[in-house]
């Protein structure tokens, strides 16, 4: 073991076979796809050409796991980037021969919602979620509306690389492009379907749509509800999308709860698939809290099998221990939608979720769907009295959390941090201190150029002490 890994060659030169007219890509040596489909910065890594071939890949790929049958769906948050992103994929797709609908501005979960509905053979959203506005990202639905299994996720990227011969179909009709934005009609009835009579007149709520792909939509979606709708930040801007704003940034929404004597404020990212609350004291509810409230809902009614809620490794110990006392299990796997979506299906789990906000509830949708949350949510306080701050009070104390984010441009360091020695014995330092008292979380962004260091224990003083040890020990030997 080295104190800073060597650094390999990190590039990877390919092309297409000859008399497809594209050019010679070079790309990192370590995996595109992450924890939530390929993600990077637009215009580097996301540039045009590799999304063309991501497009032709995909559409090869998605027709052998799939049949040919059906259109593929397209949709965008509103980062500046995203019509080049997106052009270039429907060129790769139709040259795959598949048929694009292009649904253009549209959450997520929308995306997710209308590819089954429609009987498409998968779905494209081009959003870099929570990432600033310079980020973009490519991430894929199967037929059902769930994210790719990773086995074809693994087929496209080795197709891309000409690692495996992909025995591309012979195309003998270019597939069309058709714009099909009254599509998203439809994802907002498939919201409201599951409350049709959803009635919160009384309570005064504030929605931050972070520039992104929650604005119109979210206010639709609540204005039926008969409640006092505040919303903020509530036009696309490519410029501004999560720029010190939505779920991430939650100052603007406490503010705007006070400002206007709200009874519930919700903040979504980007593309809308998730979101974070806050309640009428200006507390963060996250998805934690989230997932409490929601599965006593369901173990209440006999609705959630076996008492079992599916989050991951940054659950805090409180909701564990809170939600054990009720006698419901908790079962954490792996941080990204994806391990946890496979984990209820594994385990035949109806609720689960991240701290972050994003929530799976498959009585209702197989995917992650902020606004979705956030109309069950507010349902939920409606009928126990219309304070989210009540349920607050009743519920839970966390225990002390604390999560540093160390940029680390460098892929490869990145992927490989567990090399890097000094950053291992920190970790070893910390974990024999505080024994059974807290836990230690480090690993790297599936999403994001960034090193996640999280600590948790029930005394601040221990948290904030070894944050700031092994933060450092990253920042020193691979923040270089």
């Amino acid at each position: 073991m080295v104190s800073t890994p060597a650094r390999p060659a990190s590039r990877q030169q390919f092309s297409l076979p000859p008399g497809l007219g594209w050019q010679t890509l070079d790309l990192p040596q370590t995996q595109l796809f992450g924890t939530d489909g390929i993600r990077g910065q637009a215009g580097e890594l996301l540039n045009a050409p590799l999304a063309t071939q991501i497009g032709y890949w995909a559409g090869q790929v998605l027709q052998q796991h799939y049949g040919a049958q059906g259109p593929i769906l397209l949709g965008q948050d509103s980062r500046n980037s995203g019509h080049m992103l997106s052009s270039a994929l429907a060129a790769g797709l139709t040259s795959a021969g598949l048929e694009v609908w292009n649904l253009g501005l549209c959450p997520t979960a929308a995306v997710a919602n209308l590819t089954p509905a429609v009987g498409a053979i998968g779905g494209v959203m081009i959003s870099a979620s929570h990432n600033p506005p310079q980020d973009n990202g490519i991430k894929f639905f199967g037929p059902e509306g769930t994210k790719l299994p990773t086995a074809v996720q693994q087929h496209i990227e080795r197709s891309l690389r000409g690692l495996e011969a992909p025995h591309p179909t012979l195309v003998t009709a270019w597939g069309q492009w058709h714009h099909r934005p009254e599509l998203v009609g439809q994802y907002l009835d498939f919201l409201r379907q599951p409350l049709p009579n959803l009635n919160l007149s009384g309570l005064k709520i504030v929605l931050d749509m972070a520039w992104g792909a929650a604005a119109g939509i979210a206010t639709q979606a609540f204005d039926s509800t008969q409640a006092e709708v505040i919303g903020i930040h509530g036009l696309p801007d490519g410029d501004r999308i999560n720029v010190n704003c939505g779920s991430t940034h939650l100052e603007p929404l406490k503010a705007a709860v006070r400002e206007h004597q709200a009874d519930i404020g919700f903040a979504f990212d980007g593309d809308a698939d998730r979101v974070i609350a806050v309640d009428g004291q200006g507390r963060i509810v996250d998805g934690d809290y989230i997932l409490y409230f929601w599965g006593k809902l369901l173990k209440d009614s006999q609705r959630l099998p076996n008492n079992l809620i599916i989050s991951t490794v940054m659950a805090n110990l409180g909701f564990e221990r809170a939600w054990n006392a009720l006698g419901g299990e908790l079962l954490r796997t792996q941080v990204g939608d994806q391990h946890v979506h496979a984990e209820m299906v594994d385990r035949g789990a109806k609720l689960g979720g991240e701290q972050s906000g994003h929530i799976l509830c498959h009585h209702y949708s197989l995917t992650g769907d902020g606004i979705l949350t956030a109309l069950h949510l507010a349902d939920l306080v409606q009928k126990v009295g219309g304070s989210l701050a009540a349920l607050v009070d009743q519920s839970f104390t966390t225990y002390p959390q604390r999560l540093d984010n160390i940029r680390v441009e460098d892929r490869d360091r990145r992927k490989n941090w567990q090399a890097c020695d000094p950053v291992v014995q920190a970790i070893a330092q910390a974990e024999a201190d505080m024994g059974a008292l807290g836990r230690v979380l480090v690993r790297p962004s599936g999403t994001e150029p960034l090193i996640r260091v999280m600590v948790e224990a029930e005394q601040q003083p221990l948290v904030d002490h070894w944050t700031d040890h092994i933060a450092a020990a990253v920042r020193q030997h691979l923040a270089v």
